[in-house]
């Protein structure tokens, strides 16, 4: 079984790996239902998926008639304006088919212009916190992608008393220096504050150099123990949760290296710089111009 540690001050102890929803974007519901079973097989009990992901929320709500007590449950708004926010979260809350979601995020807001107008008055900010207020909501909280997402965070967090941040953590994203820097501080500030972290892009590879064979906009590892060793460098930070990758083939190699993570069988730095350097692993940040997930 997947361990599970408290999620941030939120009260909930969340499996460490967090089902990523964007798997099934466009999943038929034999697939989803499959995938269903081996988050209950792993004792995964935290669903992050958003309203910008296809057909997840319609598949995740056929889920919650027999399963909402099993799962702490989140999506995301990607809307910067309260009335457009205000409609997202109702329709997402449809699609769940529940009266109620555990967590509502702010959806990869890192553009400072976006930034600005959901933070505004009449921005998405007061939909969310509304939400909350009326009990659509038990916690807010906001994502980011790009190598902007950790300092926008912060920023986010100077504003508003976020209880959660989503952020991309790998080995080749750290070796950035600039980007190690600003993760750092944000980590910091989240574990002083008793902010849930999720971190993203733990089997990003590289970036597609050729045709997009899964799905996912960047290159994932694929090969078990280079999945395990990623996963593993990942969860050897303390107080981290991993959403899985966004390709359903992934999904029973991601939750079974979850569930063999061990501290002693971490690792080292030295290693991860050789599989790095074998498996030609890179930042996948500037991100190409396509979907933003």
């Amino acid at each position: 079984m997947i361990p599970k540690e408290p999620f941030g001050k939120t009260g909930h102890e969340s499996s460490r790996v967090v089902f990523g929803g964007f798997a099934l974007y466009s999943a038929s519901e034999a697939e989803a239902d499959r995938a269903l079973e081996l988050l209950l097989h792993f004792g995964v009990n935290h669903i992050d998926t958003a309203a910008d992901y296809g057909r997840s929320e319609e598949l995740i709500g056929r889920w919650m008639d027999r399963h909402r007590k099993d799962f702490f449950l989140a999506t995301k708004t990607s809307a910067r304006t309260y009335e457009g926010a205000k409609v997202s979260i109702e329709r997402s809350l449809g699609r769940l088919r529940v009266d109620h979601v555990d967590l509502l995020q702010l959806h990869n807001l890192v553009d400072p212009d976006e930034w600005e107008q959901a933070f505004a008055p009449g921005g998405a900010l007061e939909a969310l916190i509304e939400a909350q207020e009326k009990g659509l909501a038990r916690f807010l909280g906001v994502t980011g992608h790009g190598l902007e997402a950790p300092a926008m965070h912060l920023s986010s967090l100077a504003r508003y008393n976020f209880d959660s941040v989503l952020v991309p953590y790998n080995f080749p994203l750290m070796q950035l220096r600039d980007y190690a820097q600003d993760f750092e501080a944000l980590y910091g500030e989240c574990v002083r504050r008793g902010i849930a972290i999720q971190t993203i892009k733990t089997l990003a590879r590289r970036a597609y150099s050729g045709k997009q064979l899964f799905n996912t906009w960047y290159e994932p590892l694929t090969e078990e123990e280079d999945i395990i060793w990623a996963v593993h460098w990942a969860l050897s930070r303390p107080q981290v949760f991993l959403p899985s990758a966004g390709d359903l083939t992934l999904l029973p190699k991601f939750l079974a290296a979850v569930a063999s993570f061990a501290p002693e069988g971490v690792p080292s730095e030295e290693e991860m710089r050789k599989m790095s350097e074998r498996l030609g692993m890179k930042p996948i940040f500037p991100a190409p111009s396509v979907r933003q997930w």
